[in-house]
């Protein structure tokens, strides 16, 4: 439970004006700092959820594929420029990515993750890389700007980010195709 209190901690200091106005204020910062961090608090917030609502989890989110893929649709439709760009111009918007983001996000990857079959990790993380590649296209290869608030070379920054993340990705994954991790457990 002591998990619980650090998730609600880190959520608070991450939408204090001057934290949130600085991770917003940097392209890169928002999407690949200040949003995982937010799936990361919501992640810590879950056994609070999970121990009064033990059969809502058991319920909806028997084998975790549920949960899986609200925290998918969740997570690309705040990779979209225009979401970006709106939950820095319309307050309700950012309350939503605060809301969004950990609580039905983080909640369900961190109720989702231990009830997929090592298959279904692997689909997940496939999926993610390929749509960071596809990401990275986007901002890297558009001939115009995306998002209002940021510059191109902010744009073309986070493109660079999501290939990275995806290279870092591939790496595990082929990682995982030839270690068995229960060799390590």
């Amino acid at each position: 439970m002591k998990q619980s209190k650090y998730g609600f901690l880190l959520l608070i200091i991450l939408a204090l004006p001057p934290v949130a106005n600085f991770l917003e204020s940097i392209m890169i910062l928002h999407m690949h700092m200040q949003m995982p961090l937010l799936v990361i608090a919501g992640f810590f917030i879950a056994p609070f959820f999970q121990i009064r609502f033990p059969s809502f989890f058991e319920k909806w989110n028997q084998t975790g594929v549920p949960g899986i893929l609200l925290f998918s649709i969740i997570m690309v439709y705040w990779m979209l420029p225009r979401t970006m760009d709106d939950a820095l111009t319309i307050w309700y918007v950012e309350l939503f990515k605060f809301f969004s983001i950990p609580f039905l996000a983080g909640i369900a990857l961190s109720d989702s993750w231990n009830k997929l079959v090592p298959i279904g990790k692997n689909v997940l993380i496939t999926s993610f890389t390929l749509i960071f590649i596809g990401m990275s296209w986007l901002y890297i290869g558009s001939p115009v700007q995306l998002c209002n608030n940021y510059l191109v070379i902010e744009q073309i920054t986070l493109g660079w980010g999501f290939l990275l993340t995806a290279i870092a990705m591939i790496v595990y994954l082929i990682y995982t195709a030839f270690v068995d991790p229960a060799d390590y457990e």
